[in-house]
């Protein structure tokens, strides 16, 4: 019984690490192979760098200009997380007071909606008017309305999506709503308040950039989209790649790390972690 314990689980964990290689190793295969037909595609045509700049200039290119670019990406990260942590926070605190009363949340959820639905390019320029003493904070307010709605919108239907049987059962015991709350809406709705963070991590960054474009803030404390602004309108094409392909990079990284913590939070309990285990 021992022995086919330790094979079973021996087949397990080779099957789980073949996946995890097959789920690194193709998206990389795929994108060397879409690089290098870039790189040919350029060479073959002979295309200006100012229109096209191949792989291999771009790379030079971030290379060489690191120390600015590495900067201005900084900044932006800063913004960035400023309004993703503002936007969970403020987020999960709505939507707990959404589940407390069906008349707050059919009274304001609409306004969260029209909120999410207004273009940021649209206000975002009223928005940098009234904090004109502070851009930093206009930054972050322009990037917390595009990262906001997801988490209220998935949280509050995970807090209402509740097995009724359970709380049948809570109410039978007399739970408080407050304890119903904690032990029980709460851990139901975790996987969909992290769902939620793994898409508001990425609007973050893009309200950031959209923010940051309109604003037009230079100088030493410039984010990236000044960066790919100024390198446009001077023609410096494979500098504004470098900087875009910082920009994705960021995206890439924030999206992978809201992923672990999501997997390493529901660790065994949940159906969506654990099924990468079968």
């Amino acid at each position: 019984m021992t022995i086919l314990r330790r094979r079973k689980s021996s087949q397990v964990s080779n099957d789980t690490t073949q996946r995890v290689s097959i789920d690194i190793v193709a998206p990389i295969i795929v994108g060397i192979l879409v690089l290098v037909a870039w790189e040919v595609f350029v060479r073959m045509t002979n295309l200006p760098p100012y229109l096209l700049p191949g792989p291999l200039l771009v790379l030079q290119t971030l290379i060489t200009d690191w120390n600015e670019l590495f900067a201005s990406l900084l900044v932006t990260f800063q913004i960035t997380v400023v309004a993703f942590v503002a936007a969970a926070v403020s987020g999960l605190l709505i939507s707990i007071l959404f589940t407390q009363s069906k008349w707050i949340e059919k009274s304001l959820f609409p306004y969260a909606v029209i909120l999410q639905t207004t273009p940021i390019v649209a206000i975002a320029p009223l928005i940098i008017i009234w904090l004109k003493n502070n851009t930093f904070a206009a930054l972050v307010v322009c990037a917390w309305i595009v990262a906001f709605f997801p988490i209220v919108s998935n949280t509050t239907l995970g807090l209402n999506s509740v097995d009724r049987n359970l709380v049948n059962l809570f109410q039978l015991y007399k739970a408080s709503r407050w304890q119903t709350l904690v032990h029980l809406r709460l851990p139901s709705a975790m996987p969909y308040f992290l769902g939620g963070l793994r898409i508001s991590g990425g609007l973050a960054l893009i309200g950031a950039v959209v923010a940051e474009f309109v604003a037009g803030t230079g100088g030493a404390r410039s984010g990236i989209a000044y960066r790919i602004l100024i390198s446009s309108y001077n023609l410096q094409i494979p500098r504004m790649f470098a900087a875009l392909l910082l920009t994705t990079g960021l995206g890439v990284v924030i999206f992978v790390g809201l992923t672990v913590l999501s997997d390493w939070i529901l660790g065994k309990w949940h159906e969506s972690a654990v099924k990468h285990e079968n």
